[in-house]
């Protein structure tokens, strides 16, 4: 097929009409006002309808901060707009979801006028535009002016002998139910942010408090979702077998909030005993497995369980549908412990032996372990992250646990994590 003949089937049109749309001239174009903000909440563009409804010039508005352009009115103590707007963006930018306002009132200065205010009411929206790095490049702010409105409502229902048309009561009826709607949601906000303060309390009850007192060459980090309810599903665990062996594991719960906190802690405490008990990780593994199945919430949980023996200077590892651990050799090589490799807990057949893999190691070595929100990101290969993982443990091996630790974390999990909003748990190990 020359170059000439049509395109690939199911491959876009190397010029189509969508590839020359002028995004930036539809944004004008909008009847809607809307103003774009960065995360420092500084006034980055604002459309055609904004401009005219802000009475503001462009040159006024693009590039200062917003709450200097539109500051509270002094001369009103009641004014709750502005503290209002600023929650709502603040919020928006920790939980990267979309937050809708009713009905505020949030009075403007007159142009030209300095020290007159104008009572005006806006039911809002703020929505986050997520950037490649999975932070909140920028905030939707789409303010709809309701002031005719609250205006003739107000008029309406104090006039005498005044019988509302229909039209009218549901236009008072919209706006009752507008605040209602405000006051509930803000109870739900209330009561979102205790259980994600419960849960993450829990969370970090359950696990380890602090690295083996006696085995220094450990850091261990763990970071909650910043969602108010994306937290509680990860664990690490971290103790002496004996003299030579040091067992370490790593798991993920599926699911979220305090149900996942409950399930975690259950599966901890059973892994824990069961490499305990049985000094293998194959065997511990497979023991969990049958135990998952008897707790509610428990199957497709991933786990990873390793023990190092420092005498014989190897590594024995068995991985439940979790990411693979990683082993920095001192040479700056990094190899991807990936050979023992089952289905989540659960998932597979319980009749089937799980597999089991030994590695050897050099003085020096660095194992580490950590749960997929380190890698994972919106809309990329899980192996993609994993390399990411690789170059910066290649590049950065020769430091100490705790530096080492807050490093990858810094580069691959800087908060807010870049990925999908989920709880981030690392251990780092020097061998």
């Amino acid at each position: 097929m020359s170059s000439g003949d049509a395109h690939a089937p199911g491959s876009p049109a190397p010029d189509t009409a969508f590839d020359r749309i002028d995004y930036a001239a539809v944004y004008q174009a909008l009847p809607g006002p809307i103003l774009l903000l960065t995360p420092d909440l500084v006034m980055a563009d604002a459309n055609e309808a904004y401009v005219r409804v802000s009475g503001r010039r462009r040159e006024e508005l693009v590039g200062r901060y917003v709450f200097d352009v539109f500051p509270d009115d002094p001369a009103d103590p009641d004014a709750s707009g502005p503290k209002n707007l600023r929650v709502s963006l603040e919020r928006v930018l920790a939980t990267r979801e979309r937050d809708a306002m009713a009905v505020q009132k949030y009075s403007v200065e007159v142009p030209g006028r300095p020290g007159v205010y104008e009572e005006r009411y806006w039911s809002t929206v703020n929505v986050p535009v997520i950037g490649a790095d999975g932070r909140v490049a920028l905030v939707v702010h789409r303010p709809e002016e309701v002031t005719a409105l609250v205006r003739a409502r107000r008029a309406l229902g104090t006039a005498p002998g005044w019988v509302p048309s229909r039209e009218d009561a549901m236009t008072v009826d919209l706006l009752d139910r507008a605040k209602e709607l405000e006051e509930l949601n803000e109870r739900l906000r209330q009561d979102h942010a205790r259980v994600h303060e419960i849960a993450v309390t829990l969370q970090r009850a359950m696990l380890p408090a602090t690295p083996l007192a006696e085995h220094p060459y450990v850091a261990v980090r763990y970071r909650p979702a910043t969602s108010l309810l994306n937290v509680c599903g990860d664990w690490y665990d971290l103790f002496e077998l004996d003299a030579d062996r040091l067992a370490v594991a790593v798991g993920d719960v599926v699911g979220h909030g305090l149900e996942a906190a409950g399930v975690m802690g259950q599966l901890r405490s059973a892994l824990s005993a069961a490499i305990r008990a049985t000094g293998r990780p194959t065997s511990a593994l497979r023991a969990l497995a049958q135990h998952a199945r008897t707790i509610e919430g428990a199957l497709a949980t991933t786990a990873v369980q390793a023990v190092v023996d420092r005498s014989e200077r190897t590594v024995t590892y068995s991985r439940a549908g979790h990411p693979p651990p990683l082993l920095a050799h001192p040479d700056g090589t990094v190899e991807i412990l990936d050979r023992a490799t089952d289905p989540p807990l659960g998932a597979g057949d319980a009749s089937v032996p799980h597999c089991e893999a030994t590695v050897t190691y050099a003085p020096g070595a660095t194992l580490v372990l950590y749960t997929d929100g380190l890698i994972e990101r919106r809309d990329e290969d899980i192996d993609t992250g994993l390399r990411r993982l690789a170059a910066c443990l290649e590049r950065h091996h020769a430091l100490a646990p705790e530096r080492l630790a807050d490093t990858v974390l810094t580069h691959l999990a800087p908060a807010p994590a870049p990925g999908p909003d989920d709880d981030t748990a690392l251990v780092a190990i020097r061998l």
